[in-house]
């Protein structure tokens, strides 16, 4: 199975190729502590301080793999995303690769995904916006995109907030 190109879309989106010097003639991206306190490089792969700048070619490399284990995963604890609409995979990939797959395997929202309560699978997507123990705006409106593809995938009604 394939990373929906949704999923590549918000990852992208959301965690864009950040910490780009002007005065780095070939454009590399340097590690940076992300909101949450996590040190990052490229589109939001998780390193070590002193990784070297990397290219956006090589970003897109760790976002593949990271994406591909990040779908990986998202089966393993949500075995009925396999068999829904490509959105509602997305959602959850890309909560899975912003979060981490523990966060998905001990979280309400497994259960309520596992169940096909969609509706209330929406309502657990909105809580998880905190990074570093504060709101993010940022993981707000990410989160807001991710609601989005679950309801097109699911056909509630159910308004992001």
């Amino acid at each position: 199975m394939q990373v929906p190109q949704a999923a590549i879309d918000l990852a992208k989106r959301f965690e864009g190729f950040h910490r780009v010097p002007k005065a780095d003639p070939q454009r590399r991206a340097h590690p940076y502590v992300c909101p949450a306190g996590y040190w990052t490089i490229g589109y939001g792969h998780l390193c070590d301080p002193k990784h070297p700048p990397i290219t956006e070619a090589e970003a897109e490399v760790y976002l593949a793999r990271d994406l591909m284990m990040a779908l990986n995963a998202t089966l393993r604890y949500c075995p009925v995303l396999a068999t829904e609409p490509d959105g509602r995979l997305a959602a959850i990939v890309d909560f899975t690769f912003n979060l981490g797959a523990g966060r998905l395997q001990t979280s309400t929202l497994r259960r309520r995904i596992n169940q096909r309560d969609w509706t209330a699978a929406g309502q657990e997507l909105r809580r998880w916006v905190y990074g570093g123990g504060k709101v993010l705006p940022g993981l707000v409106t990410r989160r807001k995109a991710g609601l989005t593809l679950l309801i097109v995938g699911a056909g509630t009604s159910i308004q992001p907030a």
